[in-house]
């Protein structure tokens, strides 16, 4: 027997090829990126809408580098705004009118009265909120003469009054007010 090779091919045999994973679509690494994308912009929304909310509680810090070695942090408070302006009141800044609550009359011997302030704020700026205005009146029409009374104004809306009785000659006897001072205290 002979010692014969077959001729060797002009090309080697071809590889077995490697196994395949199936094709996954692109649309899914589409859709799974868009929704990281807009759950990212709602994320980052909320976080800068709540960061600037939070920016006038409390004083921002910065840091200078000074001409030493150390290295020196420094807290920067802002600087707070001016106060607003608030009027200065006086008696011209209120009227005043009364309010009857009750009234008994007892024919010739005349009436028994009781009134309360009605007071109205007429100035051009608000008062301050942080004061307590007291606000001197005085009431004619009483037989006895002038009540003079005191009404305190506070939180610019709270008006605390004691109602006062007076007694008049007759029915027919006019009752007016007049605001004589207005004190503030605090503020």
């Amino acid at each position: 027997m002979s010692n014969t090779t077959p001729p060797q091919p002009d090309f080697p045999p071809p590889l077995p090829a490697p196994p395949q994973a199936p094709k996954k679509s692109r649309t899914n690494l589409i859709i799974i990126g868009s929704a990281a994308a807009v759950i990212a912009a709602v994320v980052a929304t909320g976080i800068v809408v709540v960061q600037s909310n939070n920016d006038d509680a409390r004083p921002a810090t910065t840091a200078s580098s000074g001409a030493s070695d150390e290295g020196v942090m420094t807290a920067a408070t802002d600087e707070p705004d001016p106060d607003p302006a608030y009027e200065q009141v006086d008696a011209d800044s209120f009227t005043m009118k009364l309010r009857t609550t009750s009234r008994h009359c007892f024919g010739s011997a005349g009436c028994n009265v009781t009134v309360e302030p009605d007071l109205t704020y007429v100035g051009l700026q608000d008062v301050d909120p942080a004061a307590v205005y007291e606000i001197t009146y005085e009431i004619s029409g009483d037989k006895s003469g002038p009540v003079i009374e005191t009404a305190e104004l506070s939180n610019q809306t709270n008006l605390n009054y004691t109602p006062t009785l007076i007694s008049t000659v007759s029915a027919g006897t006019k009752i007016s007010v007049e605001i004589t001072g207005v004190t503030a205290q605090g503020g």
